[in-house]
């Protein structure tokens, strides 16, 4: 994990755009899968992108982890209907 990324706006806005409020999406793996309760296959919505690309979404399991977008690996529903 690298601490240090910065995003352009546009970067950003066009996760945003890719990745609406609302969208589903579904764990493949994570950075740090002992630091949460997500595994491959958990499904959430997406609630928010932030400015550092941290995907803010209510998993269906009640976790509360963030994606990090560069880190962890996932897929929206749209990415494989």
């Amino acid at each position: 994990m690298y601490y240090g990324r910065v995003y352009t706006n546009a970067f950003i806005r066009d996760l945003r755009m890719r990745y609406p409020e609302g969208t589903r999406i579904e764990v493949i793996s994570m950075e740090d899968p002992c630091a949460s309760k997500l595994y491959y296959g958990d499904q959430g919505t997406v609630k928010y992108i932030d400015g550092n690309a941290n995907f803010y979404v209510a998993w269906d399991n009640g976790s509360t982890a963030i994606l990090a977008y560069d880190d962890d690996v996932f897929r929206s529903s749209i990415e494989y209907l």
